[in-house]
Formats: C-alpha cells, sequence, structure tokens
C-alpha cells in the first residue's frame, strides 16, 4: 500500500484509476489513467445485487464481468507503464484469488506498505473508491504475474480526496491581488498575460473551473465538478514555482459557475489589494466576441443559452433575433449595458481600488503590474 501524501510526490508513477468511467470523470487523481474493473452499468448490477441480495451474489456476478474484460485490463496496464507482463493463465490466477468468495479473497491480498524495488522502477499505483477488493485483487494479480513495482493506494480515491480537503483547508495565503472590471475589460487576458511575464504568481480559477463565472460562461468550455475544480485548485497550490509573497486572482463572486471557491482561497480574495481594470465599451464587445465567437461550433450552444437568457432578463428586444441576424455587436452592447454593468455595480459596491488601469492592452497593464509587484508599491502606504 502506498499513501496519498507519497503517490502525489512520486512524479514518475503510474496512477491506474479502476473505478467506472462517471467515477473518473467526475474527479481523478492527477495523471491517472482510467482502466475500469466494471462498467457504469456492471457496477450498478453490483451494487444492486449487494444491498437487495447478498455480498456473495454481487460477488459472484462482478467476478463473471471481470474474467471477460480481465486480459484486456492487464495489456492496458502494461502499456500505460511500458512494461511486458506475462499474461499466460490470467483467467486460472483470477479464480485462485477468488476461490472462496470474498473472505478467501480478502486472505489473500497483501496490505503491507510498498517497498520500491531494487531496479527502480516506476510504481503502478492502482485504486478504486476507498482501496477496497476493487483494486487489491488487481494488485494481487499483478503480483501473481511478477509485477514486483506494484501497490494499492491506500483508502483508494477517499483517502486522496480527504488529502486535497485538508490542503485547501490548511492553505495560508501570501499577500493578494485582485483585478477587478466590468465584464468585457479582459480581466482573463491580462491575468494570463501576467502569468507569462512572471511564472507562478497567479491562481486562473475560471481556467480551474472551466466556466468564465457569468450566464453564458459555459460556452465553449468544458465545466468541471466541484471535486475536479478543488483537485485542479490543490494541484496548482503544490508547484514548486508558485509565487510564495504574492499572489494575483480575478475578481469573482463566490461561485464559478456551478462551482465554490474554497473558503481559504474566498477569504484571500476578500482581504486582497484591488486594481481596478477599465476598457472601451468597444474594446469590450471585441473581447467578448472573441470569447464566444472564435469557433463556429459554438454558435448552436451560445444560441441555446441566448435563449434562456433572454427569458431571464426580459430585453427590450429578443436577443436570439438579433443573433440570428448576425448583429452580435448589438447584442452584446445590450447585454453589457442592460444586464452585466448593472449587476457587476451593484455587486462593487463599498470595494477600494489601489489603482485603476487601462486593459485595452492586455500585455501593457500585465507589465504594469508585474512592475507594482517587483517594487512591492502595492502595499506600500499610499
Amino acid at each position: 500500500m502506498i499513501s496519498a501524501g507519497d503517490a502525489l510526490g512520486s512524479p514518475s508513477a503510474h496512477i491506474i484509476d479502476l473505478r467506472t468511467p462517471s467515477e473518473f470523470a467526475e474527479d481523478h487523481l492527477p495523471g491517472a489513467y482510467n482502466l475500469p474493473l466494471l462498467s457504469d452499468a456492471e457496477r450498478a448490477v453490483v451494487g444492486l445485487l449487494y444491498s437487495q441480495d447478498s455480498p456473495e451474489k454481487a460477488f459472484a456476478h462482478g467476478l463473471d464481468r471481470v474474467l471477460d474484460t480481465i486480459e484486456e485490463l492487464v495489456v492496458g496496464i502494461g502499456r500505460v507503464a511500458e512494461l511486458e507482463i506475462d499474461g499466460a493463465q490470467i483467467r486460472e490466477r483470477v479464480l485462485e484469488l477468488a476461490d472462496g468468495g470474498i473472505v478467501g479473497m480478502q486472505s489473500r491480498l497483501d496490505p503491507t506498505a510498498y517497498k520500491p524495488t531494487q531496479d527502480g522502477a516506476a510504481p503502478i499505483i492502482l485504486h478504486c473508491w476507498r482501496g477496497g477488493l476493487r483494486s487489491m485483487s488487481v494488485v494481487a494479480l499483478l503480483g501473481r504475474l511478477g509485477v514486483a513495482s506494484v501497490a494499492g493506494l491506500e483508502g483508494g480515491y477517499r483517502a486522496y480526496r480527504q488529502a486535497v480537503m485538508e490542503q485547501l483547508e490548511e492553505w495560508r495565503a501570501p499577500q493578494a491581488v485582485v483585478l477587478r472590471g466590468l465584464t468585457g475589460v479582459g480581466k482573463t487576458l491580462v491575468l494570463r498575460e501576467l502569468e507569462k511575464l512572471r511564472p507562478g504568481s497567479t491562481i486562473d480559477l475560471e481556467g480551474a473551473a472551466g466556466h468564465r463565472s457569468s450566464l453564458l460562461g459555459m460556452v465553449g468550455l468544458e465545466p468541471v465538478s466541484q471535486k475536479a475544480f478543488d483537485t485542479r485548485l490543490a494541484l496548482r497550490l503544490r508547484e514548486p514555482s508558485l509565487a510564495s509573497d504574492a499572489l494575483v486572482f480575478e475578481g469573482e463572486s463566490r461561485k464559478v459557475g456551478n462551482v465554490i471557491i474554497p473558503p481559504r482561497i474566498w477569504g484571500a480574495m476578500g482581504s486582497a489589494t484591488n486594481i481596478l481594470l477599465t476598457a472601451e465599451h468597444e474594446r469590450r464587445i471585441d473581447v467578448l466576441l472573441e470569447d464566444y465567437l472564435a469557433r463556429e461550433q459554438d454558435r448552436p450552444q451560445l444560441r441555446e443559452q441566448l435563449a434562456q437568457v433572454e427569458r431571464r432578463i426580459q430585453p427590450e428586444a429578443p436577443l436570439v433575433q438579433w443573433f440570428d441576424g448576425g448583429e452580435e455587436r448589438k447584442l452584446v452592447g445590450v447585454l453589457l449595458d442592460t444586464y452585466y454593468d448593472p449587476l457587476y455595480r451593484h455587486s462593487e459596491k463599498g470595494k477600494a481600488y489601489r489603482h485603476t488601469l487601462a486593459a485595452d492592452d492586455p500585455r501593457a497593464a500585465a507589465k504594469q503590474i508585474d512592475q507594482w509587484l517587483t517594487e512591492g508599491s502595492l502595499w506600500a502606504q499610499p
């Protein structure tokens, strides 16, 4: 067995997630490969048999399904680990492990701590939800097939998730800067230019969430679950290159799409030094058109979302009609003037800004912020 902390601290490890595709899609360890022992449907049947019949009936059904795919699974593990695995008599080995049902298999599993092999081979780390039969049976099988550098993840994904939550709860923020400004001024563009100039100085919450934090923020992106959002943030916070003196964020509400910013990060943003970014109205329209209409394949999704927005804000003229008629600039202008700007100004009441900075040129704005950070003037008494 190997702990979640040791697994994350082993960059050369081959992490194999044996959970179902839907479990993996919700969240997974960074760099993990999904080689499911059971499909979503198969696991649902096993769970039903376990709860409504008996654990042994569920075990027997799961064993039948695994016997059909175990050779393919072992080949997949070998491919990921770039390892030749002797696949002779795989089914026989599985039946040996399973002899005697659940109790018999459990007696043959080895929960001892993982020890690196003398040849320094990268470990193969297998896990399921809680480090139970799904993963430990495959660890035992690989051992019987001659694979020495294999271990189960202690506590499975559940232990990893707990480690992520503890990291986020215990994180201590350095001084923080928040870039604020009306929708379309280019806050994200400036943040990403700053990251190029000053690597490790930013945390891109919208990038982690796969969402622009607005009514249309999911268009053309892939929003993630809360668990995946937390995983991405924890991974960023573990990066050795992350700045320890100051971090820069983009201003957000507590929710970015459907995910919630963790308390420690949200607290750091609330006590941060604020910089107000500005841009001309036409420039803001350009930024939003580039965000939402740069790819032709995103237009159907945008149209669908606009219909929902139209019902919600009830503008004087229909948004979908303008969209279909090619009046995108007019559409974006109305959204800014009648919805986004009033909402943003209301949310910003009472906030103080250390500087106001034109962001029409994101690179130039980022250079100015980089200079302020280098000088330390953002925290000096005015």
